[in-house]
């Protein structure tokens, strides 16, 4: 579980101090192979011809009922209907006449994704198995919390970055999700848990966004009606063009950055994709990032036992953030059966000591707390598979 004392950082990749060293290339349990990065899928076409209009915007709305002869208006009805009263069912919408719900019904689909599994932990964390259409499977988290509910969904099913600590990476690539996929989640949990007032949604499911940004950009503009993007995060490995695309939307949503080491040769050990966008290329995106006044850039940093939670590594990470409006949220791993066992958390008085030593330095830090651990549904524990998944390939969120 580590120690309180400063230690120096292992030189053999993820092993405590007096562990036998290991291969980075055998990281992983002998008994599967490690996967190969590569590029997700495209979303699939569904079975179901009919247009999902749960992935449609206002104005999208209006242009798919344009056919029908229908005034304006009509479209703001039946957008208002979805997505303000969650009312999912034409025949329910009786404010509509009963020959326009006819033909909505025929031409058109409200379609939220199954759920095949849920489990809900003692600390009212609540953890979803969706199944989509074409049986892939996805899962997304309710937390709630005394003064707010947060929402924590995939933008992929699957993800092709091949995080060495994250279960999605290593089950590798799925498919993109499409915009109907994504809101399906959230309107999805909202009725189930009967949700009422804001909430905050955090892109840190299974998947990487900024490798389906455009799915991504078109779910948030269908929910910016009901959920502004001051109240949404993405979470990213930091894929540098990415990260311009979206330095030029007019309004963005927050950014939390998955750095987990201070320096390019323990954060491509654990991060393959720091090989293509080393930490000077992604610093600098960072940098020419666009940020509002009081806003400031999150980065979380994952700390496991005598790889990157020594004093000195708390200084090196500081110097690196130097000029950057951040702040860090530091994460304690969570052991899971397919890493190493050698593999663990910082004693909670080493966790705290980093966190002192950042302050020190004059950042920010935060110890994200634990949830949903008794149902899997912790940092890096969820996984979509089990009784209601069984013939689809495994994969895993990664917060």
């Amino acid at each position: 579980m580590g120690c309180s004392r400063p230690r120096k950082a292992s030189t053999h990749g993820l092993t405590p101090r007096k562990a036998r060293p290991h291969n980075p290339a055998t990281l992983r349990p002998a008994s599967v192979p490690t996967p190969e990065p590569r590029l997700a899928a495209p979303a699939v076409a569904s079975p179901d011809p009919r247009p999902n209009l749960l992935g449609l915007t206002r104005e999208e709305m209006a242009a798919a009922l344009a056919p029908l002869g229908e005034p304006t208006y009509r479209a703001r009805q039946l957008w208002d209907a979805i997505h303000l009263r969650l009312v999912l069912d034409f025949a329910a919408m009786t404010e509509l006449s009963r020959p326009l719900r006819a033909a909505l019904a025929e031409r058109f689909r409200i379609t939220l994704p199954a759920v095949a599994d849920r489990h809900a932990s003692r600390d009212g964390t609540t953890k979803y198995l969706f199944r989509l259409e074409d049986g892939a499977t996805i899962e997304a988290v309710d937390i709630p919390d005394r003064h707010r509910r947060t929402l924590c969904i995939s933008s992929q099913a699957g993800c092709a970055l091949a995080c060495r600590f994250c279960v999605t990476g290593y089950w590798g690539a799925g498919r993109n999700l499409t915009p109907a996929e994504i809101v399906g989640q959230v309107w999805a949990i909202r009725t189930l848990a009967a949700i009422e007032g804001r909430l905050n949604l955090v892109f840190m499911g299974m998947g990487e966004p900024l490798l389906n940004l455009d799915a991504v950009r078109s779910a948030l503009a269908v929910m910016a009606p009901t959920i502004s993007p001051r109240r949404i995060t993405l979470s990213t490995a930091g894929l540098v063009p990415g990260l311009d695309e979206l330095a030029r939307w007019p309004e963005r949503p927050h950014l939390a950055v998955s750095l987990h080491a201070p320096d390019d040769r323990r954060r491509s050990e654990l991060m393959p994709v720091n090989r293509t966008y080393p930490l000077a290329e992604l610093l600098a995106a960072l940098r020419r990032f666009p940020l509002e006044p009081r806003r400031r850039h999150t980065f979380e940093y994952l700390l496991i036992a005598g790889f990157n939670d020594a004093d000195g590594d708390a200084s090196a990470l500081a110097a690196l953030l130097g000029g950057l409006r951040a702040k860090v949220n530091l994460i304690p791993f969570n052991p899971d059966p397919v890493l190493p066992a050698e593999w663990q958390p910082p004693a909670p008085e080493r966790v705290a000591a980093f966190r002192s030593r950042l302050e020190r330095h004059g950042l920010t830090a935060t110890i994200r707390k634990r949830r949903g651990d008794d149902v899997n549904a912790a940092c890096g524990q969820l996984r979509a598979f089990g009784r209601a998944a069984r013939g689809f390939r495994r994969s895993q969120l990664s917060f």
